[in-house]
């Protein structure tokens, strides 16, 4: 806010302080009001900004882009300029456009704690929204009111950690004295659930066999906003209780409405909310259960490489002969590849898509680990960008960066003591480009990829022709650059969009 509201007259320290937290306040209360919440300051030259801006969840928002910073003219919102000049609440309709749909305003001045007014907040409706509130019960339209109002004093508590508000939630108004005046009608749907078919109003929270009476009395104690999970029945229910005030003026107005006995208390009552959440934690359950078997398994695929590996292991380690030797430590890089595939889909279990620079750089400190001899000076380096995958491309891809990081050093530095092996990762568009590179002794004389026998080249061209769907070669140049290009696409051959 600090920078939006540069342009504003006359603003100290402490109306800044009192702003801020009425931004924070704001996605409550237009939550509960059903509506769009803008604040407005006036500025030195006569016009006014929006320093802050707020979107319901509880209805579809009338302004999806943002709004703040935005300037207005006094003809193009006099409402607002009407708050800001006499000081008090005003309410209408004035022509407001958005989206090709007039806009229903209630705006009231942003008095400072010293009293001066040093802005306006703007509730924001459509005349569809507006309507339906003007045919609500009395009770809950000023319950609204003394709940936007107990914003604007800045003494509403609390509302910054609570859970969003869903126009599936049922709302509750609670009197001083824990009596229901008013239920929506998704309310008494829930409590029905749990067996009562009568009417909710004029019962008391404690002739409830509920969580609610403690909540409600808790939160009128602390004079803040409250919320809980509670467990009624099978149902798993998420509650905020939402206390209010009244001003002076108002409070003997406010219980002749709900016939309650004169009092000196401000506190005028609570907005109950309740969210049906058995659904959601069902799911979260079953997702739960779900991965935990998906660390069954892969704690079992694990062991079962694992196993494989020191088998072939073994097997190598007892070869007659190094061809035999070579080609088994051959297959377990292959094996540590897929393994590192897993690794990653393990990692991120609600992902479909692996990072293949990341995949790359797992293979290259793999490679540097466990299979570069000592006595090779061999540097391995990764460039590119990151390059995202759908899973069912990501183990052929790495299958195919471990066999070309094998051919070149297996067969680039047989003459040379060291060197830099490169792999360059980039993203074409639709298509992906994979650069494999060495400064090695580059192509034998007569060299033909269609005629070589050598197993690895022939499991790449397999697995990028077949299994990527893409185009392979070699290339001498200072050494030998492996190429590769395949186009992005998911498991039905559609293009593949990366994540956002």
């Amino acid at each position: 806010m600090d920078d939006d509201i540069y342009p504003c007259a006359g603003l100290s320290e402490s109306d800044i302080a009192f702003l801020q937290k009425l931004r924070g306040d704001a996605p409550l209360v237009a939550d509960i009001s059903r509506a769009d919440v803008l604040i407005y300051c006036p500025t030195a030259s006569g016009e006014a900004v929006i320093v802050a801006q707020a979107h319901p969840r509880s209805v579809p928002p009338i302004y999806t882009q943002s709004l703040v910073g935005q300037v207005a003219a006094p003809e193009e919102n006099p409402a607002v300029f009407k708050a800001l000049r006499r000081g008090r609440y005003v309410r209408g309709s004035h022509g407001l456009i958005a989206d090709g749909a007039p806009v229903a305003q209630e705006v009231y001045p942003i008095h400072a704690p010293r009293g001066e007014v040093i802005g306006a907040l703007s509730i924001e409706k459509s005349l569809i929204e507006h309507e339906r509130h003007r045919r609500r019960s009395r009770v809950f339209r000023w319950a609204v009111r003394q709940f936007q109002e107990t914003m604007l004093r800045g003494e509403l508590r609390g509302a910054e950690g609570l859970s969003p508000f869903d126009e599936h939630d049922g709302i509750l108004v609670i009197d001083a004295l824990g009596r229901i005046q008013y239920a929506s009608g998704v309310a008494n749907n829930l409590y029905r659930k749990l067996g009562y078919m009568d009417t909710l109003l004029r019962k008391r929270l404690a002739d409830l066999a509920t969580a609610d009476e403690a909540l409600v009395a808790a939160a009128m104690e602390q004079g803040r906003c409250l919320e809980e999970e509670v467990q009624e029945g099978p149902w798993i229910w998420i509650k905020k209780a939402l206390p209010f005030t009244t001003r002076d003026g108002w409070r003997a107005r406010w219980r002749r409405l709900l016939s309650l006995p004169p009092s000196p208390s401000r506190l005028a009552g609570v907005l109950l909310t309740v969210h049906d959440a058995t659904e959601a934690r069902r799911k979260e359950q079953e997702l739960k259960l779900k991965t935990a078997m998906i660390q069954e398994i892969q704690h079992r695929v694990k062991n079962s490489l694992q196993t494989i590996i020191a088998l072939l292991r073994l097997q190598a380690r007892r070869a007659s002969s190094e061809e035999t030797r070579q080609v088994l430590e051959e297959s377990i890089t292959r094996i540590l590849s897929v393994a590192a595939v897993h690794e990653f889909l393990f990692q991120q279990p609600e992902s479909q898509v692996v990072n293949i620079k990341d995949l790359s750089q797992l293979i290259l400190d793999e490679t540097a680990r466990g299979v570069i001899p000592p006595e090779k000076e061999i540097r391995l380096h990764l460039e590119g960008p990151d390059v995202y995958l759908p899973a069912q491309q990501a183990t052929p891809c790495a299958l195919v960066i471990n066999e070309l990081l094998q051919n070149a050093l297996e067969h680039g530095y047989t003459r040379r003591k060291g060197g830099t092996i490169s792999i360059n990762l980039r993203d074409e568009g639709e298509e992906i480009a994979i650069q494999i590179s060495d400064d090695g002794g580059g192509l034998p004389n007569g060299f033909d990829l269609g005629q070589d026998s050598r197993s690895g080249l022939r499991i790449v061209q397999m697995l990028v022709e077949d299994g990527l769907r893409g185009h392979f070669e070699l290339r001498d140049d200072r050494g030998v650059s492996a190429i590769v290009r395949f186009p992005k696409s998911n498991r039905e051959g559609e293009p593949w969009r990366e994540p956002e």
